[in-house]
């Protein structure tokens, strides 16, 4: 059994999931959102969960999680609880990209946006295609004004725009000349089902890989720009992901 969760909105996503056999099957989502903040509802909200099944932490076989981009504290929040759990039981973890886990509820037949909302008028933009059971990144995830991701529309003709950050921005993007048919606000945040089936869990427990598991905020965090605090070094997320 798998729990999955994602912290990147202001959504919390959680999901149990069981992956015997090859094959994923949920055995229970949960979404909650404001005006409760994640701080305040992740812990009864997982806790509860895995009451509700008659399970014990050190039952699991590992804990995945979104690492964003998204919301710095949402993330920070998401990442440390699910290391410190795993720390805990002694039980694996795996790091997903937030952004991926929005590509994987996409169409299958279009180059992918998914769009988180960022800070200072920008949108968090990852370039995928789906494959298979999982999703191939095709170009980088990062930080784009409304008018860079409006101008990729128009370029890629089979693109789509999708996730938390088109239904605010939506108006904005068809005023800069995005195709209103290429704006999808589904899904509205990122599912910790998805998640759970990009996650790639590791063949064994690793204290040290726990402990280097860091959100991908991809622009610095207001810790990384304050010179008293440079920048510690993060892994790349590990999801079921190709990269050309």
């Amino acid at each position: 059994m798998l729990l999955a969760l994602d912290t990147s909105t202001l959504m919390l996503s959680a999901a149990l999931v069981d992956r015997q056999g090859g094959e994923l099957r949920v055995v229970e989502q949960i979404a909650a959102g404001p005006p409760r903040k994640q701080s305040e509802m992740l812990p009864s909200v997982l806790s509860e969960l895995l009451a509700r099944h008659s399970l014990k932490l050190q039952s699991l076989e590992a804990i995945a999680v979104g690492l964003g981009p998204g919301s710095f504290t949402g993330l920070r929040i998401g990442v440390a609880t699910a290391k410190a759990l795993a720390y805990a039981a002694n039980i694996k973890i795996a790091g997903v990209s937030s952004l991926a886990a929005i590509a994987l509820d996409g169409p299958e037949e279009h180059a992918l946006l998914p769009a988180a909302i960022a800070r200072q008028g920008e949108l968090y933009v990852g370039t995928y295609r789906r494959e298979h059971n999982g999703v191939r990144l095709l170009e980088r995830e990062r930080a784009v004004k409304p008018s860079e991701l409006a101008e990729l529309l128009r370029r890629e003709p089979d693109a789509v725009a999708l996730g938390p950050a088109i239904g605010p921005y939506r108006a904005e993007l068809q005023s800069l000349g995005a195709p209103a048919e290429r704006l999808l606000i589904q899904p509205e945040f990122p599912s910790a089902v998805a998640i759970a089936r990009l996650a790639v869990v590791p063949e064994a427990y690793d204290v040290q890989a726990l402990f280097a598991l860091e959100p991908h905020y991809v622009r610095p965090s207001e810790a990384e720009r304050n010179p008293a605090f440079p920048p510690l070094p993060g892994p790349i997320p590990t999801a079921r992901i190709r990269e050309d």
